[in-house]
């Protein structure tokens, strides 16, 4: 009778893990590439049946499933380019350690806060920066963010109404958007939207501090996301809550909803 994966004495080429709940697969090869770290001693030195497995037989590891990622990246090419604004540095080398990872662990203790990393030949490799949005789009006319440009965060908001009338099937009826708000260093704010910022609201302000008290002088939220996207920034959050502002209990009376959401964009 032919031995089953969990009872063989050797590991299969392609390897399922979970990590702290998250899932990978992997190849062996990559699993021990990196000689005395503790991912080879257990895939190469021991067998199947000595590694705890989840329920459905994958192998498991009890630690962080998602910094688990550049671990899987490090072992595959022995080199690690991190977001930017990673703000796990410390705990990704607490991985390193516990992974027996120490070429890793010394780049992560010796990064500097800019993520850049020194290869082997001693010149640095700037961080490659992680992001839902393409980074390089020159066909699509997409601004990207000049080296001289400050990162930072914007938040755009915005408060909606709509209706929703007696015959619940049809077409909300939307009003248009009052007021885009914008919260950001002032700063950045005025780089970003320049004279269709209106400054009335929060006037004369140092440019270092922060504001929650901008507006637009328009109300097409694409415009101000052309913008945004113009000098570089991409959206990372967002969220939306909605009310029912008034209505009775009479089916036949139309009822007014209101919400707020909010865009959060990054460079």
């Amino acid at each position: 009778m032919a031995q089953t994966d969990s009872q063989s004495s050797t590991f299969p080429a392609i390897v399922e893990l979970n990590v702290g709940g998250q899932v990978y697969v992997t190849r062996l090869e990559t699993l021990t590439a990196v000689p005395n770290s503790l991912l080879w001693s257990k895939f190469s030195q021991s067998s199947p049946g000595d590694l705890p497995k989840d329920g459905k037989g994958r192998f498991f590891f009890d630690r962080d499933g998602f910094l688990f990622r550049y671990i899987l990246d490090y072992m595959r090419d022995s080199e690690l380019f991190l977001p930017e604004f990673f703000k796990e540095r410390r705990r990704l080398q607490k991985e390193a350690d516990f992974f027996q990872l120490p070429e890793l662990s010394k780049r992560l203790s010796a990064g500097s806060k800019d993520s850049l990393f020194t290869d082997d030949s001693g010149e640095q490799e700037e961080a490659e920066l992680s992001s839902p949005v393409t980074s390089s789009s020159s066909s699509s006319g997409t601004t990207l963010r000049s080296p001289g440009a400050s990162a930072g965060y914007i938040t755009i908001g915005y408060r909606g109404s709509y209706t929703i009338g007696r015959d619940i099937q049809a077409d909300a009826k939307f009003r248009r958007v009052a007021r885009i708000t914008v919260c950001s260093k002032i700063s950045l704010a005025k780089e970003v939207f320049g004279e269709t910022l209106n400054e009335s609201r929060d006037p004369d302000r140092p440019p270092d501090k922060y504001t929650a008290r901008y507006y637009l002088k328009y109300n097409f939220l694409e415009q101000a996301f052309d913008r945004l996207a113009e000098v570089g920034f991409h959206m990372v959050a967002c969220n939306s809550t909605g009310t029912c502002s008034y209505g009775s209990n009479d089916p036949g009376e139309d009822k007014l909803w209101t919400s707020y959401t909010e865009y959060v964009f990054s460079r």
